[in-house]
This record gives C-alpha cells, sequence and structure tokens, in this order.
C-alpha cells in the first residue's frame, strides 16, 4: 500500500519555553506538535532551528547545537541541546552510561489493575516481522529486542469522555516508541496516540489529509498524552535535576472534562 504523505506543514510554530541554560547546554519545554529537527523537506519550524535563533550569538562565535534526548513530534516536555561540540561529546557518553534519566507523565485510557508495574517486554519494527502500512511501527514480539519500562499510576479520573488515568513512566532503555507500545500492549493506550490508539489509520489519514472531525471524536486529544516532565544529567561533577507540571492542552481536558478524582485504589 503506497502512503501519499500531504506536502503541507503540519501547523505549529517553534515557541518553546526555556527551563535552565549554562554556557555548555539549554534545556527547553517543547510543545507538541513541533518537530526536534527538520524532516521530510517540509518548510515548517523545528526546535533546533528555534534553540539556535535563540542561542545566534553563541552560535556566530562557534557554537554548534547538539540534541541530547529526541523527543517524537507529538510529545511535549523537556528537551536537553548542548551548545558545542564537547559538550554533546561528553552527554553524548553520559546517554551511553545510563546516566542521564528521564520521566514522563501520560493520560491513558481506563484504570490499570496495577499501582506499579515493571514492562520488560521486547519490541521490534513491526515491519520485520509482517506487513505494516506504517514503517516506524513497533510491536511486542519475542524476536525484539530488549525493552524496559517502569509504570506508575498516579491518578484516576472520572471524566464526561470516560474513565482515565495519569501513569508515571521511567524508560529504562531508550527504544523507539517503547513508553507507548508498552502502554498499548498492557490494555491502556495513550489517549490521542493515532498510530498505537484505537485505530492505526488514523495516523495514515492524518498524514495524508490532516485533522478532522471523526479524529477529534475518536482520539479526544489532537496529539498523544505523553510528556517529559522531569531530566537529570551530569553536568560538573553535579546531577542537574529540572521538572515541569503538566502541559496545557492534558491539564485543560481534565481541568474541563473532569467529575471526580478516583485516587489511587
Amino acid at each position: 500500500m503506497w502512503i501519499t504523505i500531504s506536502p503541507e506543514p503540519i501547523e505549529c510554530t517553534a515557541d518553546f519555553d526555556v527551563v535552565a541554560e549554562s554556557d555548555d547546554w539549554i534545556v527547553v519545554d517543547k510543545p507538541a506538535p513541533l518537530i526536534v529537527h527538520p524532516a521530510n523537506n517540509k518548510n515548517e519550524p523545528n526546535l533546533l532551528e528555534g534553540v539556535g535563533s535563540l542561542l545566534c550569538f553563541e552560535m556566530s562565535t562557534g557554537g554548534m547545537l547538539g540534541l541530547i534526548n529526541r523527543l517524537d513530534r507529538e510529545t511535549s516536555g523537556l528537551s536537553l541541546v548542548a551548545k558545542n561540540v564537547s559538550m554533546a561529546r561528553e552527554l553524548g557518553k553520559a546517554m551511553q552510561r545510563h546516566e542521564i534519566h528521564k520521566q514522563y507523565y501520560s493520560l491513558v485510557y481506563g484504570s490499570p489493575d496495577w499501582l506499579e508495574y515493571d514492562c520488560q517486554l521486547p519490541i521490534i519494527r513491526k515491519g520485520e516481522i509482517t506487513h505494516s502500512d506504517i514503517y516506524v511501527k513497533q510491536i511486542v514480539h519475542t524476536q525484539g529486542k530488549p525493552c524496559h519500562t517502569k509504570f506508575t499510576r498516579l491518578q484516576s479520573f472520572d471524566t464526561t469522555k470516560g474513565l482515565f488515568s495519569l501513569i508515571k513512566c521511567q524508560p529504562i532503555t531508550g527504544r523507539m516508541h517503547q513508553i507507548r507500545v508498552h502502554l498499548a500492549e498492557l490494555g491502556h493506550p495513550i489517549v490521542g496516540d493515532k498510530i498505537y490508539g484505537p485505530n492505526e489509520n488514523h495516523y495514515l489519514d492524518f498524514i495524508q489529509h490532516g485533522w478532522s472531525a471523526e479524529m477529534e471524536s475518536a482520539l479526544i486529544l489532537r496529539r498523544q498524552a505523553l510528556h517529559a516532565y522531569k531530566l537529570s544529567f551530569p553536568y560538573e561533577e553535579e546531577t542537574i535535576t529540572l521538572e515541569i507540571g503538566l502541559p496545557k492542552d492534558i491539564q485543560s481536558f481534565l481541568d474541563t472534562h473532569l467529575i471526580t478524582k478516583k485516587g489511587i485504589e
């Protein structure tokens, strides 16, 4: 099946907030659906160019940006960018030594019957096992690579749209889409996820034709409700730890539709 990708860029702006900064790195709160770097030859804003414009003086005096943790287009939250080659190298080594730690909030359908879950299901690109119309789609499979995510159910919510839960997600490995794949496999896909949600055809329709009323009814949110809220990394013999709250779109959904908070049961 051939998929025609719309030539029109996804509507977004490089409107991000600076969370913290040093002479060697900058951490920003990336909104969705801002992409982190140019892709598909589309002329659209991206995080790397936006940070480069902000740091125009550093760039004009020999600086070179390096993305350390890459967030999906539709994932929001903390993104670490090195300002020079030496810092990018050091942080890259820290990533390989598993010294950079990330935690995410996800809003999922339903209420898991567990408070904590240690998920170690291997994942692989679906196209390596069987036919897939979505090249990047991953699946749980015995032939997959080791994949480890820790989950904690923080709160469940009764809303006018149904029952949802806020989950803390801590990826131990760094596989593509691993949080999304693991939650979907556990029966609680992330709200707004076009690939791993109720129907992958929503993704195929979106990349060809854009957002629609039908998608809004089925997916509730325009993007996957996954937010990188906590980040820690080593710097000059210290550990930098940064944390932010829920993004406006997820919080607004809860504020608008909330009936009761069920708490941890």
